[in-house]
């Protein structure tokens, strides 16, 4: 069934790992009659956690979309991974949603996980209901509660609900908005009336949503003060306002288990919640470069955002799509990446279940297979009318592990298998090191890597043994040297004679002069000789290590009218090359990184200490959304490990991100250790 766009709900669940947000979304499926019967993480039949490896690990390792149709409305939950591991899911969703529910596993309150989710959606601005979960467990005190995620979260937090019971008395909440009590039956939740010892803090809580919907505008606070009464109908629509512009965010109580709290979330999604005809304008360009606008309107030119990217062993690549204008249907040409392709299926998507449809509308979300070349962060758009959106930025890889066959017969395995993974995933990054002679895997930490490792080892069947990293060095010169080199083999018949003498000295850049006078040597040599000069620096005398920032200086020779050819002169500029090393003053150098780390200002000092102890030259520092940035040049022998000593610094609050700077010298007190621990041998 098509949806105007007014009446879809784009909603992602957010939480720590373990909070509940699959037993949660189940929930909303079951009471909602969107599946006949609620799944559960333990039994393996949730229609969210559908790979074997989720079921098996009984946590969240992708995105899942479960659609639900309720009162003439469709939402469309997306269960997000809690693990920082899986982080591209979380980056791809946040980008086409403006709806979303953080959970908090009540037992245990804000943690980590948490925080990270809470400040990406209040940098997105995307209005949020929290959702305190597991109200029924043992030590839960919801004041304590309460003032926990005021603290840690902010003061917009106001409770929606007010649990009625504690710990395996909870047994349901008042609706502190409407007063009105829900009440659980053993069964289901039902309407209650609220209990007399509980009306003096029903009214409490009823008094501070009144306050806020109060500051809304300057006709309401005038009301508020005349003590008028406010209606259902200005109540509601002034806490819309309030959450829609992320003023104010409601804080519910219940129990997934328990189904507590569902029916009144599923009103309040179509009450609060933006529809994506509540969003402004999305930004975007044209094909010149030039910005453009598309409202979320079925009558604009249709554009599409891909944000999440599946390998089907017998569908390919299946394209995740939020439609954000117009309609795209069956037979349509579309533009994508330079290209015009035909749309030749589409599909709503239920968690691993893709039902073929003819059309998706604006503001919904669904699938396209047989896209050629397709990827996440990609545009597909109406060929009249060419946009692209911004596309989402990704982690960088941070952590690397060199990955070796065990077995050479799954060599053909490899490279697709390498391939669909990173399809799937943006932050895993595969890189072949030709100077090491490494094939290297890397992603956002250790355990990232691992679940790789471990995913090409179940799914693809390929078997791999690992090994560290090798860092890459690089050799230069810091003075200069003259030196001759002779290349002369006379015995008999055609021989070779060929005799050089070159300058060599620092420069920015590998460069090849020639200062010959008189004929000395033919200038039909001195290609030969450049090239002997460019293939000696392809491996340093010092430790094998490519060299650079050297110009070398053709300025005497000799040659021989029958026995000097190019072979011989290519051979005598390397001789030359390694006779005159060790009078320039060669050195090693280390590749330097940029790295921004982000983490709670309170971790701070901890993390300045450490990178003082890697060598690293600290760049600035600013607070950005709460968070403390702080950038670093530092290099990349020191920071192998760091995504994995980073967590333990900060109890898995921090993170970075790094790039390539330059290199630099490495210092004289470590020359000879590095040398000896990567000298290439023949």
């Amino acid at each position: 069934m098509a949806y105007e766009v007014k009446n879809i709900r784009n909603i992602a669940f957010l939480g720590h790992q373990g909070s509940g947000k699959t037993s949660l979304v189940e929930s909303l499926l079951y009471i909602g009659k969107g599946v006949p019967e609620k799944g559960e993480v333990e039994k393996k039949n949730t229609v969210s956690d559908y790979l074997p490896e989720e079921q098996k690990r009984q946590q969240s390792l992708q995105c899942a979309i479960a659609p639900l149709e309720y009162k003439n409305y469709k939402f469309n939950f997306i269960d997000l991974p809690g693990n920082d591991d899986f982080v591209s899911e979380i980056i791809g969703v946040t980008r086409i949603i403006k709806g979303a529910v953080l959970v908090i596993d009540a037992s245990v309150g804000v943690q980590v996980g948490t925080v990270k989710h809470w400040q990406r959606l209040k940098r997105r601005g995307i209005p949020t209901l929290i959702y305190l979960n597991k109200m029924d467990k043992e030590g839960v005190d919801f004041e304590e509660r309460l003032a926990e995620i005021r603290e840690k979260l902010g003061h917009t937090a106001i409770p929606f609900g007010y649990p009625l019971g504690k710990e395996s008395h909870f047994d349901g909440f008042i609706n502190c908005v409407d007063m009105k009590a829900r009440v659980y039956n053993g069964k289901e939740c039902v309407d209650a009336e609220i209990y007399e010892d509980k009306m003096a803090k029903a009214e409490e809580l009823h008094g501070a949503v009144v306050e806020e919907v109060a500051k809304t505008n300057d006709e309401m606070l005038e009301k508020y003060f005349a003590g008028e009464t406010f209606s259902t109908e200005e109540i509601h629509e002034s806490l819309r306002q309030c959450v829609l512009k992320g003023e104010l965010t409601p804080v519910l109580v219940g129990s997934a288990s328990l189904n507590i709290g569902i029916q009144t979330m599923l009103d309040m999604f179509i009450e609060y919640l933006p529809s994506p005809f509540d969003l402004k304008p999305i930004e975007a360009q044209d094909e010149k470069g030039n910005p453009v606008e598309r409202a979320t309107d079925l009558k604009a030119p249709m554009s599409a955002y891909i944000f999440k990217t599946l390998v089907d062993d017998y569908r390919g690549a299946i394209s995740l799509i939020k439609v954000n204008s117009g309609t795209i249907k069956i037979g349509d040409d579309v533009y994508m990446n330079g290209e015009t392709q035909k749309v030749s299926s589409l599909f709503a998507v239920k968690g691993k279940d893709l039902t073929p449809v003819n059309e998706i509308n604006a503001g919904d979300i669904g699938a396209i297979t047989k896209l050629d070349d397709a990827k996440s962060t990609m545009t597909i758009c109406d060929p009249k009318s060419i946009v692209i959106y911004k596309p989402v930025k990704y982690p960088s890889a941070v952590l690397f592990k060199a990955i070796e066959l065990t077995n050479k017969a799954n060599e053909a395995k490899l490279g697709p298998a390498l391939q669909k993974i990173q399809l799937e995933d943006p932050c895993v990054e595969v890189v072949r090191n030709n100077e090491t002679k490494q094939l290297l895997l890397g992603g956002v930490s250790s355990s990232h890597v691992d679940f790789v490792i471990q995913k090409l080892k179940d799914i693809y069947k390929v078997e791999l043994k690992t090994s560290p990293m090798k860092v890459v060095y690089r050799e230069s010169i810091k003075g200069s040297g003259e030196a001759e080199g002779r290349y002369v083999k006379q015995s008999g018949g055609s021989g070779f004679y060929g005799v050089v003498t070159m300058r060599f000295q620092p420069a920015k850049e590998n460069t090849f002069a020639e200062e010959v006078f008189g004929g000395a040597v033919p200038k039909n040599y001195f290609p030969a000789v450049e090239k002997g000069f460019f293939e000696a620096l392809q491996s340093g005398p010092l430790a094998g290590f490519p060299v650079i920032g050297v110009k070398g200086v053709l300025t005497d020779g000799k040659y021989h009218p029958v026995d000097s050819n190019e072979q011989a002169f290519r051979m005598a500029a390397i001789l030359a090359f390694k006779a005159a090393y060790e009078k320039c003053k060669p050195i090693i150098l280390e590749p330097i990184m940029k790295i921004k780390v982000n983490c709670d200002p309170k971790y701070t000092g901890n993390i300045i200490s450490d990178l003082s102890t890697r060598r690293a030259r600290i760049q600035g520092m600013e607070e950005e959304d709460g968070s403390q940035v702080i950038e670093a040049y530092v290099p990349e022998a020191e920071i192998v490990d760091y995504a994995t000593q980073l967590k333990s610094l900060t109890q898995a609050n921090g993170y970075f991100n790094r790039e390539f700077y330059n290199y630099e010298e490495v210092p004289e007190y470590l020359k000879d250790q590095v040398i000896a621990a990567n000298k290439i041998t023949e």
